[in-house]
C-alpha cells in the first residue's frame, strides 16, 4: 500500500486535507486520535498513566485530565521519559494495526502533527505539508479556536519552521488563501500523483521520463536528499554510502528531471539482497539492467572484465518524482566514475559546458524519435562516445587535485 505522511503546522488546515482525502478514497489514520484513544477511559494506557502520575490527573468522570498530566510529566526529563515509554509504544501499535488492516491497494494518510519534529518523514512513501502564513494561522487560532493570541504564538514557535518543513516536503500544499483552491490542490495531488503511484508500487512500475533537457533546479538537492533518506532506512546496514549522482547532482547543469542516486553496497549479493526493501520503498527493480556501459568503451582501453561493471537498477514508482537508483559495488569501476564524473563536473567549468552542450545536441537527436523507449536510448547512444575521452580526463582531474572517493 501507499503510505502518505500528512503534517503542518497549527492552524495550517490539516483537518480541511484530511477531510477531502477521506472522500476521495484514502484511509486516514490519524495520531491525535489515536494518542486519545490508547488512555480511554478503562484501557490499559490510562491505568499505567495514573499509576505513574497519580489519581490527581483524572477528571472528575474518569477522563484524563490533559492540563493535569502536562504540569506533572514535563515537570523534568525523567518523568518526560515514564510518559513515553508508556504511550509511545502504544500509539505506534495501534497505527501499525490500523495501517495493516487497510487493503492492499489504499492509500494510507497518516496524520501526524509533529512528523518533522519527530524525524519520522522517510518513512513514507510521500510527504505532504499544509501551509498557511503565520498571521493567517494566527488568525484562524484567535478568532476560529478562541485561543489567546500569545497562546498562539507560543505554540507556533514552539513547532518546525516553514524551512524545516520544505526540507521534508514532497508535496507543498497552500492553504494561506480560498480553502476551495486547497481543495482543488489536493484533488489534483490524488488523481495525478497518490492514485498512479499506488497501481505503480503494487505493480512494480517504473516512471520513465521523456529525455528532454529542463534548466538546473535548485529544488533537485532537497529532492536527492529526501530519497536518499528513504533509501538509507529501506537498506539499512547494507549501504555503504548513498551518493547523489548524475547530472542533477552538478550544479548549473541542465539534465534531464530525473534524479540519479548511486547506492554502494560490499558485493552483488547484497545488491540482490537489496531488492524487496527497494521495491517496498517505492523504487522497484528493473530486471533487465544488470550491467553498466564500460567507460571508456573495450576500445578506448576500458576494463576488459565484464563482471566488474555488472551492477543492479531501481526506479522510482512515484508519477511526481523521476529517479533512477543503481545499486554498484564499492570500488569497481562504475561505482567510482560516477562519483568522480560529478565532482569533476561540479569543479571544472570548461567540462560541465562540453557536456552541456553535447547533452543539448543528444536531446534534439533523440527528439526526433516519437517511441519514448527509441528516444532514452538515441539519447544515450549520442552521449557514450563522449565518455571515452572524458573518463581519461576525469581521471587525469582527479590525480593531479588528490581527489578520491
Amino acid at each position: 500500500m501507499l503510505r502518505m505522511g500528512l503534517t503542518g503546522g497549527i492552524g495550517a488546515g490539516k483537518s480541511t486535507v484530511a477531510k477531502e482525502l477521506v472522500e476521495l478514497g484514502a484511509v486516514i489514520v490519524d495520531s491525535d486520535v489515536v494518542a486519545r484513544e490508547i488512555v480511554a477511559p478503562g484501557s490499559e494506557g490510562l491505568a499505567e498513566l495514573v499509576d505513574a502520575f497519580g489519581e490527581d490527573i483524572l477528571q472528575p468522570d474518569g477522563t484524563l485530565d490533559r492540563p493535569a498530566l502536562a504540569a506533572k510529566a514535563f515537570a523534568s526529563e525523567d518523568a518526560r521519559a515514564v510518559l513515553n515509554a508508556i504511550t509511545h509504544p502504544r500509539v505506534g501499535r495501534r497505527t501499525a494495526e490500523l495501517v495493516a488492516a487497510a487493503p492492499d491497494d489504499a492509500v494510507v494518510v497518516q496524520d501526524i502533527p509533529l512528523l518533522v519534529e519527530g524525524g519520522m518523514a522517510p518513512a513514507f512513501h510521500l510527504v505532504a505539508v499544509v501551509h498557511a502564513d503565520e498571521a493567517e494561522r494566527i488568525r484562524r487560532l484567535v478568532e476560529l479556536r478562541g485561543m489567546p493570541e500569545a497562546d498562539a504564538r507560543a505554540r507556533i514557535a514552539a513547532q518546525a519552521t516553514e524551512e524545516q518543513r520544505r526540507e521534508v516536503a514532497d508535496v507543498w500544499l497552500d492553504n494561506t488563501g480560498d480553502q476551495q483552491v486547497l481543495v482543488e490542490q489536493v484533488r489534483t495531488l490524488w488523481n495525478d500523483r497518490l492514485v498512479p503511484f499506488e497501481k505503480n508500487l503494487r505493480t512494480g512500475v517504473v516512471v520513465e521520463a521523456d529525455p528532454v533537457l529542463v534548466p538546473a533546479r535548485e529544488e533537485w538537492h532537497r529532492q536527492a536528499q529526501r530519497l536518499v533518506a528513504r533509501l538509507a532506512l529501506a537498506a539499512g546496514g547494507a549501504a555503504k554510502r548513498i551518493d547523489h549522482v548524475g547530472s542533477t547532482a552538478v550544479p548549473g547543469l541542465a539534465g534531464v528531471d530525473v534524479i540519479d542516486l548511486q547506492i554502494t553496497v560490499g558485493d552483488l549479493a547484497a545488491a540482490d539482497a537489496l531488492a524487496p526493501a527497494l521495491a517496498a520503498a517505492g523504487f522497484p527493480r528493473i530486471d533487465h539492467v544488470v550491467t553498466d556501459d564500460p567507460k571508456p568503451s573495450y576500445g578506448a582501453g576500458g576494463e576488459t572484465d565484464p563482471a566488474v561493471w555488472e551492477m543492479r537498477l531501481h526506479g522510482s514508482a512515484d508519477p511526481g518524482r523521476p529517479a533512477r537508483v543503481a545499486v554498484r559495488v564499492d570500488g569497481w569501476p562504475a561505482q567510482q566514475f560516477a562519483l568522480l564524473l560529478r565532482d569533476w563536473l561540479s569543479a571544472v567549468d570548461t567540462a560541465k559546458r562540453e557536456y552541456a552542450d553535447l547533452k543539448a545536441d543528444a536531446a534534439v537527436g533523440a527528439s526526433q524519435n516519437t517511441d519514448r523507449a527509441e528516444a532514452a536510448a538515441t539519447y544515450a547512444a549520442l552521449k557514450a562516445p563522449w565518455f571515452d575521452r572524458a573518463h581519461h580526463r576525469a581521471w587525469e582531474w582527479a590525480e593531479s587535485t588528490g581527489w578520491s572517493a
